[in-house]
């Protein structure tokens, strides 16, 4: 096998156009630093400048993902549609990315990466990789393990790979708008694997089908393939780059072509991506840190927001400025919940974080109690530092169930709080006459937590505290996260009073937004987007539809291609969308 192509000590030296790109391997003076436990303000990424990265001490694990709820009834196409069913009471993960370019054994890392970032999605999966100069394609539907097996990773071979795992947030569940999508235009073929959400991709798409693009999805994703196809800029990523100028919203993304590897993160830098390198040279992009700890790369940095980076044999890394990018945006609530604990995301460790969580939680919102617990595993680290905080022991009072497959028979007699009482099962001996404080990430609907708390009471509890590791959720997200609209969160429609009687436990809190922007810094705090506790977008949602919440249920292949409609409703239209969420203003006064 060739030498990796990224031992070569060749350099850029010329710019190309107004853009300027760096090597990995010339050995300067390095701009920005990695610190430990945050990088420099993103904002800070020049247009004008080479950037040479620095090696981090970060490392991380894996860990096994929760499988989501499925009933036992298949459709004619022999699959299983999802459980529906109010206990999957959570924002739902948007999508996990890969990248990785000069390893001979570059799909089957992709898997694994995609097994360590399953967490961030469960409906579909796919794996391209590039052989001879060929894009080849395995895509399925269910999770990663489903998908692939050892007879169809050998249809993968080639040192380049981009691989997705998918939850929908734009697009319904058909087969066919499972990543990465592969397309072929007049000089030659390009993959992309995209995780976030385009706001304004219907007016995108009403464009280029007036000027006679045929899409074959429902997908937003799709609307960048054919901005690149009908872009005249060359070289090829300069293509990328006129793309992404016209888009607006979330977007962190893997492309390859017979010979490049490019990741784009968006200038607002809403989504994660992350840069590592194998020991062998290759190069590998990801959604988390944890999908390069199991493949053994060593993280390098983020990717910058506004930043593309093209990898080839011929010149290495090089990196360009998308465009001019105002303050970063980066989502709070993976630090919250989508991330794993093991994962450094924006720099910061997400164990750390929500660890701070739970320790703001006991300072500010004390009870006496007796055990602290917390509801598995979101809750579980947040519940340590309030536990340790308080002086209190932590306790495992709720055990969760991991074999639960992704069907069960439910049974013809109904069942009080079925979906939750397969998922959880309460510690009697831990709970039974004693006072407890139960620690959440988050509460969307309320319905979730509400049986949970019944579920404890039933087991004996004496008293019932919850505490939520995240300020009250007022807001939907446009962004890549599917939430529910404004009006079923159960934080934009009472009060906390009202919301502890609607769960029925003795008290609520919720960590004070203050007290998180406080916990991050002045340095930090800003860079972070907080729309779903204020209300306030930082990319305007000016046509974005969010998810009806059990309004809709697709098959995973038949539905049509206006199905979509049934099962979203339309978000605000226009700038003005302070007037139209006004009572988000109002609620929130942040």
């Amino acid at each position: 096998m060739a030498a990796s192509p990224l031992s070569s000590s060749s350099a850029l030296s010329k710019p190309i156009s107004k853009h300027h790109s760096f090597s990995l391997n010339t050995p300067q003076k390095v701009p920005f630093p990695l610190l430990p436990k945050t990088l420099q303000k993103p904002s800070s990424f020049p247009c004008n400048r080479v950037l040479h990265p620095q090696k981090s001490q970060f490392t991380t694990s894996s860990k096994n993902p929760i499988s989501d709820f499925f009933s036992a009834n298949k459709n004619e196409d022999g699959l299983v549609p999802p459980f529906s069913d109010d206990d999957d009471d959570k924002p739902r993960e948007e999508c996990g990315v890969v990248g990785i370019f000069g390893d001979p054994e570059a799909s089957r890392l992709c898997y694994l990466a995609l097994h360590a970032l399953q967490h961030r999605g469960q409906e579909g999966a796919g794996i391209v990789a590039v052989n001879n100069n060929v894009l080849q394609s395995v895509t399925g539907v269910g999770l990663v393990s489903e998908v692939f097996n050892e007879s169809k990773l050998d249809q993968l071979p080639g040192e380049m790979a981009i691989g997705h795992v998918r939850y929908s947030t734009a697009g319904s569940s058909m087969l066919k708008n499972v990543q990465p999508f592969v397309a072929g235009y007049r000089f030659g073929s390009i993959g992309v694997a995209h995780n976030g959400n385009l706001v304004n991709y219907r007016a995108l798409r009403a464009m280029l089908e007036d000027n006679g693009s045929i899409f074959n999805t429902s997908s937003d994703t799709e609307v960048v393939l054919h901005l690149i196809a009908i872009s005249k800029a060359r070289p090829f990523f300069l293509r990328i780059v006129e793309a992404c100028e016209k888009l607006e919203g979330a977007y962190s993304m893997v492309f390859v072509t017979e010979d490049k590897l490019v990741a784009v993160r968006d200038p607002h830098g809403f989504r994660p991506l992350v840069m590592g390198r194998r020991s062998n040279g290759a190069v590998v992009f990801a959604s988390e840190t944890c999908a390069l700890d199991l493949i053994e790369a060593t993280y390098e940095r983020e990717v910058y927001p506004g930043e593309v980076l093209v990898v080839d044999k011929k010149d290495g890394v090089q990196s360009v400025c998308l465009m001019p990018h105002p303050e970063p945006k980066q989502c709070i609530f993976e630090h919250i919940y989508f991330a794993l604990p093991n994962s450094v995301v924006f720099g910061r460790s997400v164990y750390e974080s929500r660890h701070a969580f739970g320790e703001i939680l006991a300072t500010e919102a004390p009870v006496d109690c007796d055990v602290v617990i917390a509801v598995p595993d979101s809750g579980v680290v947040a519940a340590l530092g309030y536990a340790g905080k308080a002086g209190v022991p932590f306790q495992q009072g709720l055990i969760r169930s991991h074999y639960v497959g992704r069907t069960f028979i439910e049974p013809s007699q109904k069942i009080r709080d079925f979906g939750v009482k397969l998922k959880l099962s309460p510690v009697r001996g831990v709970l039974e006459g004693k006072r407890i404080v139960v620690v959440d990430d988050s509460i969307v609907r309320g319905t979730t937590s509400s049986k949970i708390v019944r579920l404890i009471k039933e087991a004996g509890a004496k008293e019932v505290h919850m505490r939520i590791a995240s300020p009250p959720i007022i807001g939907s997200c446009y962004y890549g996260v599917d939430t529910p609209s404004s009006e079923e969160l159960i934080s934009n429609r009472m009060s906390v009073e009202e919301i502890r009687e609607f769960i029925g436990c003795d008290s609520l809190a919720f960590l004070p937004f203050e007290s998180l922007k406080k916990m991050l810094g002045s340095s930090e705090s800003p860079n972070f987007c907080y729309a779903c506790f204020s209300g306030k977008y930082p990319v305007m949602p000016r046509e974005v539809k969010v998810k009806r919440v059990g309004d809709f249920l697709d098959d995973g292949l038949n539905g049509p291609m206006d199905s979509i409609d049934g099962g979203w409703i339309q978000g605000p239209r226009d700038l003005n969308i302070e007037k139209e969420i006004d009572p988000l203003y109002q609620k929130s006064n942040i």
